[in-house]
C-alpha cells in the first residue's frame, strides 16, 4: 500500500479534475488516476464552454492540470484494474501497474464509452465527420449535407434538430422502426428527405466522409453523418465497489447505461460519488465539470462531519467518569481476550422478526463480531455495522469478506453515546445494547428511532432479566427495562409509529461451562408510518 489519501478520483477528464480542483482548494489530500483516453479526444474543440471556446480537449486537460499543481494535487496516468470497500469505511483502489492506494472518500468520472452502429467506415470518423451532439458540433458543420442514420424512435427528432443547422439533412432510416404519418409529414414540412433502406457502408475519400452506401448499390453524398450510438458507463474495473448501473430509456429505446446518483453525485454506495457522464450521459464538457466540483464540495463537507464526530469523540474521552474505564479501552480489551466472543450465529429474534422483511438498508447497532451484519447481507440487505471497538470491527470485516458479503457491508466505529451514522434505513436493529461501562442507551434508542425511514422498522432486543445460572451477582441494583419502558423512553410522535410486537420471551443458552441454562429477554419491534 503506497499512500492513503482523503479522495481518490477516478477518471481525469472535466468532472474529474473539476472535483479535484474543489477538493485541493479545500486543502484535501486528492489523487486523480486517468487512463489518458478522454471521450472526446477525436473532437477539434470544446464548445458551449465559457471562455473556454472552441479550444482543443487536451489543451483544456493540460491547462486543467497545471491549475491542480498549485494546490496538491497529484495526477496519475494508467488504468484502475481494480476497487473494493475495506473497513471503517475506506476503499483499495489498484492500477495496472499493481501499485495501490487507500482513499477514505472516492469521485468516479469514468464517463462512457460509445458503441457506434455496426456500419463500415463510421468508427475512424467519429469526432471528425461523423458526429452526434447538435450543440457541441452543429455550428461547425453548419450549411454543409448532413445525414442522420436512424437506428431507433428518437431518429426523427434528431432529423429535425439537426436542421436547425442546415437546410440539406437526409435522414436515413437504416434499422429504425418506419416513421408514422404524423413524423412523415413533419420531415417533409421541415424540408428532411427520408431516404429508405439499409446503410452498408460509410464511403470516404482522402479520410473524409464522402457518402453512405445503401444495401441497393445506391450511394447518397453527405458530408457530415449524425449516429446516436449506445453508450455504456465506464465501471467494468470497479465491480468490488457494488456500484449499480441503470439502462436510460428515450422513446421507448435503451440509449446506454449510467451509475445512478443522487444531484450532489452520491451513489447508492456510501462513500462514492459520481459525475459526468458516468452519471448522466446527456452532460456536455460544462455541466460535467460543474457536476465534478459539485460532487467535490459535498465529499469535503461529508469528510469534514465524519471528522467533527472523531474530534466530538476525542474530547469526550479525555474526561471519562472518575474510576470509569473509557468504553472504547473496555470493549477493545473484552473483544481482544480471545480469538471469538461470540457465537457468529445472527441473534435469533433477529432472524425471526426480519426474515420476511423486503431487503433495502439496514443499521446494525452493537454489531460486535458481525454475525446479524453477515446474515443480513447474505439476504439482501446493504448493512451498515456500528461498534465501538476496532477489535470487533476488523474481526467483523474479516468474517464478512470470507462470507463473500464484504461489499454489502460498511462497518463504522462509532461510540453511540458521543456520534451517530448518518442517514435513514429501512430496518434499524438494536441487539443486546447493554454495557458494563457507562452508555446513554436511551439516548442512543431515540437516535435509532430517529434513523428508521418512513415506512421502515425498528428492533429493540434486551435482556428483562440475569441468566439462569447467575443467582448470586454484584448488581443488586441494575434495572432491565420492560419493552412497555423501552417504548415509553423512546418518546415517539403520537400516530407517527404502529407497534408490531411487544414481549417477552425465553431463550435456551449455553452456559460458559458447558451446560445449558436459559434466560429471559424482551422484545420492541415497531413501524414507522409512511
Amino acid at each position: 500500500m503506497d499512500t492513503t489519501y482523503d479522495v481518490v478520483v477516478i477518471g481525469g477528464g472535466a468532472a474529474g479534475l473539476s472535483g479535484a480542483l474543489a477538493l485541493g482548494r479545500a486543502r484535501r489530500n486528492v489523487l486523480v488516476i486517468d487512463s489518458g483516453t478522454p471521450r472526446n479526444a477525436p473532437a477539434q474543440g470544446v464548445h458551449a464552454f465559457l471562455t473556454r471556446e472552441g479550444v482543443p480537449p487536451r489543451e483544456l486537460l493540460a491547462i486543467a492540470r497545471e491549475e491542480l499543481a498549485a494546490y496538491g494535487v497529484e495526477i496519475v496516468t494508467g488504468a484502475v484494474t481494480g476497487a473494493e470497500r475495506l473497513g471503517e469505511g475506506r476503499f483499495r483502489v489498484t492500477r495496472e501497474d499493481g501499485t495501490a492506494v487507500e482513499a477514505r472518500r472516492l469521485l468516479v468520472t469514468t464517463g462512457v464509452v460509445d458503441e457506434l452502429p455496426d456500419v463500415p467506415g463510421l468508427a475512424g470518423l467519429w469526432g471528425s465527420d461523423v458526429l452526434h451532439c447538435p450543440y457541441c458540433h452543429g455550428w461547425e458543420v453548419r450549411d454543409q449535407p448532413i445525414g442522420v442514420l436512424a437506428t431507433g424512435p428518437m431518429a426523427v427528432h434528431q432529423a429535425l434538430l439537426w436542421r436547425q443547422w442546415s437546410d440539406d439533412v437526409t435522414l436515413f432510416l437504416h434499422t429504425a422502426p418506419e416513421p408514422g404519418e404524423e413524423a412523415r409529414e413533419e420531415l417533409a414540412a421541415r424540408g428532411v428527405t427520408v431516404v429508405e433502406g439499409e446503410v452498408t457502408e460509410a464511403v470516404l475519400d482522402g479520410g473524409r466522409l464522402r457518402g453512405l452506401r445503401l444495401a441497393d448499390g445506391r450511394e447518397v453524398p453527405r458530408r457530415v453523418l449524425v449516429a446516436a450510438g449506445r453508450m455504456t458507463a465506464r465501471t467494468e474495473h470497479l465491480a468490488g465497489l457494488g456500484l449499480e448501473t441503470a439502462e436510460l430509456e428515450m422513446g421507448g429505446h435503451v440509449v446506454g447505461t449510467y451509475v445512478p446518483a443522487d444531484p450532489s453525485g452520491a451513489t447508492s454506495v456510501p462513500g462514492v460519488w459520481a459525475a459526468g457522464n458516468v452519471t448522466n450521459l446527456m452532460d456536455q464538457v460544462i455541466s460535467a465539470a460543474a457536476a465534478g466540483v459539485r460532487a467535490g464540495a459535498v465529499i469535503n463537507a461529508d469528510l469534514v462531519a465524519e471528522e467533527t464526530r472523531t474530534a466530538v469523540a476525542a474530547l469526550r474521552a479525555k474526561t471519562p467518569p472518575a474510576g470509569d474505564l473509557p468504553a472504547e479501552e473496555f470493549w477493545d480489551g473484552r473483544y481482544g481476550e480471545s480469538e471469538r466472543i461470540w457465537s457468529g450465529e445472527p441473534n435469533v429474534a433477529l432472524v425471526r422478526e426480519a426474515a420476511d422483511l423486503t431487503p433495502g438498508t439496514a443499521l446494525d447497532l452493537g454489531c460486535g463480531e458481525g454475525g446479524d451484519a453477515i446474515w443480513l447481507a447474505r439476504r439482501g440487505w446493504r448493512v451498515t455495522a456500528v461498534d465501538i471497538s476496532r477489535v470487533a470491527l476488523e474481526r467483523a470485516a474479516a468474517q464478512a469478506a470470507e462470507a463473500g458479503v464484504g461489499d454489502r457491508v460498511d462497518w463504522q466505529r462509532h461510540d453511540l453515546g458521543a456520534s451517530f451514522p448518518e442517514g435513514s434505513y429501512d430496518l434499524v436493529s438494536a441487539c443486546y445494547l447493554h454495557s458494563p461501562v457507562d452508555m446513554p442507551r436511551e439516548k442512543i434508542l431515540r437516535a435509532a428511532a430517529s434513523a428508521v425511514a418512513p415506512g421502515g422498522v425498528l428492533l429493540v432486543v434486551g435482556h428483562a432479566g440475569w441468566p439462569s445460572w447467575e443467582h448470586d451477582h454484584d448488581h443488586p441494583d441494575v434495572h432491565f427495562p420492560t419493552p412497555q419502558e423501552v417504548l415509553a423512553a423512546l418518546e415517539l410522535g403520537e400516530g407517527e409509529w404502529e407497534v408490531l410486537r411487544s414481549e417477552e420471551f425465553e431463550r435456551a443458552q449455553v452456559i460458559p461451562d458447558g451446560r445449558r441454562g436459559t434466560r429471559d429477554d424482551n422484545l420492541l419491534k415497531l413501524r414507522r408510518r409512511p
